[in-house]
């Protein structure tokens, strides 16, 4: 699923959108969540985009610590 519906005004090189979107897979996949538009699904989304903003540009960081946000510690 791409990531780009939930993007709005950020704006990511071709690269990172990439890597954004497959960290948004492996994460809904992982949580047992449906690739639709929801409030969970969202959630995800914006977990992701904020470790982006932070500088993360690698799709298995971004979906090992988006993951873990949802998860939490253990």
């Amino acid at each position: 699923m791409p990531i780009t519906p939930y993007l709005s005004a950020n704006v990511f090189d071709p690269e990172t959108t990439k890597a954004m979107g497959v960290a948004l897979e492996r994460v809904c996949r992982d949580l047992g969540l449906s690739l639709t538009s929801d409030a969970m699904t969202e959630s995800v989304a914006k977990v992701i985009i904020e470790l982006a903003q932070g500088g993360e540009s690698d799709a298995t960081r971004l979906y090992q610590k988006a993951l873990a946000h949802f998860r939490g510690p253990g």
